[in-house]
């Protein structure tokens, strides 16, 4: 059975706090053979030859630096390897022409690394420390789509565009107007059809580093498909758009793939990954240590067979328990003590003006909030968490209210476990392990990435004593597994506790998986915004829906929401009958 050792070193204290542990505990070691040595950087290097996998130094590392991980037999050698003790990993998606394939999986095991691979930023090493060449590549592969892909590409027949996932960069690294940054890259002369396609048109005379995300994100998709390529690979199209914005999108991605085009999506939002791809590629592993593709499956059992958390063909389990979902939408009759309620509300921000008719939030609810970007709800919950004041109507509120907001600034270098006092002390079962924050505990808040950070400010807003808990956009930066998570903690919290949460996302899947009722806001982005209800979740839905043009149904399979494909037959059927929610 292979062995893989992997070092996290940026999180080893040899030298500071650790006397070198592991290599003094290591059983081979202490036989007189060097199994775990130092290397010129003074941290571990753990010779797997030698390593007799007994699992003592992973238990003993202080810093929880070290894993040991016995593999499948069949995973013998890595398609690549972030040097020795480094990540790795194992097999590739394939690109197939005509096609939308779409990856899914956890962060931290390889996604992005993959794409880069494809998109020939990375050339693999094959676990050694030099890169291969594209003979060795077809060889490896020989027998398999991949080396006709690679054989094209190796021709220059595959020409390829890459957009990747870190958007927010193009601001900090690009300057000038957003027409002239697309017009270097548009070797198909179509600059102004896909702007008007993406609604990135209004924008184009507009400065770049004064864009929102979701604009830049745009930007970033027409700056990939400008480019005259037969192979175009997304890296997470989908993060800082609103549900209208992901809808459009991925028609537009659906509609690059033909044959003689081929597309590959990494993509997060169960709903729009099942509508915008015909296959997809299932990823698994363990979070920093190492990665494996799975082969190519339906979109609609692929997913499937992710929720499940087991792959049949492989013999593989990467899940202990499966991810279910409820036959039906929630019906709360019972009325609880009120909490809060509004009317009349009117709030006016220079030349966007906000309104909230009437509702009230009653005790031990989940209520998802739906809208575009730019339509108020952040404004609305603003003024809920008394961080903004409404300029009319009535707000009758008197009680505690914990608020996440929605963009969240880690400029402190305060330690994780300081801001998280309260939770460490008190939830240590309730959020610090299904958050999986124990391992973030001693980084300053500096040093996370977007989706720790996001955990970390889910952790802290639950932790407080309040009657009301508003969390804005929680699911920005999670995977899939973690958006379940956070769902089904909020949904126990709110239940186990008796209290009340309002939650604003775009992610439909993690909306109809958390709530109980819905909010919908409707209006023009940056002129005018109404707040609708709270509504039962089926009348939410069906009102959302409807402005959407879309309906949606429950995979018979898994319970799991799904976009109708527009004009099908039940698509149809639905919209007759004025169903457009799942029933």
């Amino acid at each position: 059975m292979p062995r893989i050792a992997v070092i996290e070193k940026e999180k080893c204290i040899n030298g500071k706090g650790c006397s070198f542990i592991c290599g003094n505990v290591c059983p081979v070691n202490r036989s007189g053979k060097e199994c775990i040595t130092l290397g010129q950087d003074n941290k571990p290097v753990i010779n797997e030859e030698l390593c007799i996998g007994c699992g003592i130094c992973p238990k003993r590392c202080p810093a929880g630096c070290i894993s040991i991980i016995n593999l499948p037999s069949e995973l013998e050698q890595p398609i690549h390897r972030y040097g020795k003790n480094g990540f790795s990993l194992y097999n590739l998606p394939i690109p197939i022409f005509g096609k939308v394939v779409g990856i899914l999986g956890r962060n931290g095991i390889g996604k992005s690394t993959a794409l880069k691979i494809l998109a020939g930023q990375i050339m693999p090493n094959f676990g050694g420390e030099k890169e291969a060449s594209y003979d060795e590549l077809i060889d490896f592969f020989k027998g398999s789509e991949a080396q006709l892909f690679f054989e094209k590409v190796n021709k220059g027949e595959i020409k390829i565009s890459f957009k990747p996932q870190q958007v927010d960069l193009i601001a900090k690294t690009q300057k000038g107007k957003v027409r002239d940054l697309l017009k270097k890259v548009d070797e198909k002369n179509k600059l102004d059809e896909i702007a008007k396609e993406l609604e990135i048109d209004k924008i184009l005379d507009n400065n770049v580093e004064n864009v929102s995300g979701g604009e830049l994100q745009r930007i970033a998709i027409a700056a990939c498909v400008l480019r005259d390529a037969n192979l175009y690979i997304f890296d997470e199209p989908s993060s800082y758009l609103d549900i209208k914005q992901r809808i459009r999108v991925s028609k537009f991605i659906r509609g690059l793939a033909n044959e003689s085009t081929a597309v590959v999506v990494v993509e997060h939002d169960l709903i729009i990954l099942d509508y915008m791809t015909d296959l997809i590629h299932i990823m698994y592993g363990k979070e920093g240590c190492y990665g494996v593709v799975s082969g190519v499956k339906a979109t609609k059992a692929g997913i499937n067979v992710y929720l499940e958390g087991y792959l049949k063909q492989e013999n593989i389990r990467f899940r202990d328990k499966a991810i279910s979902f409820p036959p039906k939408p929630p019906v709360i009759e019972r009325v609880g003590e009120e909490l809060v309620s509004w009317k009349g509300i009117e709030k006016d921000l220079d030349s966007f003006v906000l309104k909230a008719r009437e509702g009230s939030v009653f005790k031990k609810e989940i209520i998802g909030v739906l809208g575009e970007n730019g339509i108020g709800k952040t404004t609305f919950v603003k003024i809920l968490a008394g961080i903004l004041k409404a300029d009319k109507g009535e707000l009758n509120k008197k009680i505690k209210v914990s608020y996440k907001p929605q963009y969240i600034v880690a400029e402190s270098d305060a330690l994780v476990r300081e801001i998280l006092k309260d939770s460490v002390e008190k939830y240590i079962t309730e959020l610090i392990k299904p958050l999986e924050i124990s391992k973030l505990l001693d980084k300053q808040l500096n040093q996370l990435s977007g989706g720790e950070l996001q955990r970390v400010a889910i952790a802290a807003c639950l932790s407080r004593d309040a009657d009301l808990y508003l969390l804005d956009e929680p699911s920005a930066y999670l995977d899939v597994e973690q958006r379940l998570a956070v769902s089904k903690i909020i949904r126990e919290l709110m239940e186990n506790w008796g209290k009340t949460a309002l939650v604003v996302d775009h992610d439909l899947l993690f909306v109809d998986h958390l709530s109980q009722k819905l909010m919908v806001f409707e209006g023009e982005p940056a002129k005018a915004g109404n707040a609708l209800g709270p509504f039962s979740m089926e009348e939410g839905m069906n009102l959302f829906l409807k402005d959407l043009e879309l309906s949606m149904r429950r995979d018979k399979e898994s319970n799991r929401p799904r976009i109708n494909k527009p004009g099908s037959q039940m698509d149809r059927k639905q919209k007759e009958e004025g169903k457009l929610y799942y029933i």
